[in-house]
């Protein structure tokens, strides 16, 4: 299957879940693109710039982000402190057809606005998502909570990416109860390079699997 042209969205069940990591994961693994479109505090450059630094990433392959906020909050307070207010019209999909990974602010539920949910924009986009979620205890509610919300509105889920050390049930109950195959298990690393992540990308078959859903979710 041709994936020159895929785009995905990469959306975490909880705070500093590991999306970051994975969205540089599957960037280097599928020779995507990268966009951050609202990033939430930016002390250390950023996501872009984590992303970039991991991986060696040429600039050429990070887009813009369409809004960028000091503080390391929630969207929609981050933007309130500075006299702003995110427009869903400014975060339009952009234009082209290259293979595209896309990180979002947070989580589904995460307010961009008093008034819109990130997950209104995730069903404006209508992309697949993958799910970034914790190996470990309290992954299991939090992540049927998320796989619920976005099933009731049809948001396509291509899988499930588990971050952190290899847990011996976890991945099996989410498989069976949520209904979503878990991708990849991403072990607690003690670095993170663009070489161990090419390992682990080529070790768990994870192109292999995405591939697989997506044939299966046509």
């Amino acid at each position: 299957m041709n994936l020159q042209s895929l785009k995905l969205i990469v959306c975490g069940t909880d705070t500093d879940v590991g999306k970051t990591i994975i969205s540089a994961l599957l960037v280097q693994g599928l020779e995507a693109f990268y966009w951050k479109p609202i990033q939430s505090g930016f002390e250390d450059g950023g996501d872009a710039h984590t992303v970039q630094k991991l991986i060696n990433l040429p600039k050429a392959r990070i887009l813009p982000e369409r809004y960028k906020f000091k503080a390391a909050v929630s969207p929609h307070w981050a933007a309130e402190q500075e006299d702003q207010l995110i427009n869903s019209q400014n975060l339009k999909l952009p234009i082209g057809k290259q293979p595209l990974i896309i990180e979002t602010a947070g989580g589904v539920m995460v307010p961009l606005t008093r008034q819109y949910l990130q997950i209104d924009q995730l069903k404006k986009w209508m992309l697949p998502i993958i799910l970034v979620a914790r190996s470990g205890l309290g992954t299991l509610n939090h992540t049927l909570l998320t796989i619920e919300a976005l099933k009731k509105r049809n948001i396509p889920i291509i899988g499930i990416i588990l971050n952190g050390p290899l847990h011996p049930d976890n991945p099996k109950t989410l498989e069976e109860i949520g209904g979503i195959a878990v991708l990849a298990q991403l072990p607690l690393l003690k670095q993170v390079s663009s070489e161990v992540l090419a390992k682990q990308w080529k070790k768990q078959k994870v192109c292999e699997r995405i591939t697989k859903q997506i044939k299966e979710s046509l």
